[in-house]
């Protein structure tokens, strides 16, 4: 099974951050246990400004990513709640 290597921007930790603990735990390990293993399945791709990201929610909040099928990698480079993530 292929498993994709998971890089986070600098300011995800800020993003991370402003989160309540038990959301931020669930986050990270969606992120370390399922979308390492299948980024195009539990996510969906984003349209128009956005073209070519992907995303995937967790009950309000949204996780904002890219993915390089050449890499096997993962830039994770939002995560925030859905009213305001993608501002």
């Amino acid at each position: 099974m292929l498993v994709y290597k998971i890089l986070y921007k600098a300011s995800v930790e800020r993003d991370l951050k402003a989160i309540d603990k038990t959301y931020r735990l669930r986050i990270l390990n969606k992120i370390e246990n399922e979308l390492a293993l299948n980024p195009k399945e539990l996510g969906k791709p984003l349209k128009g400004q956005y073209k070519g990201f992907w995303f995937f929610r967790i009950g309000e909040y949204r996780v904002v990513y890219k993915v390089s099928v050449e890499e096997i990698l993962i830039l994770v480079l939002k995560i925030g709640h859905r009213k305001d993530v993608y501002n």
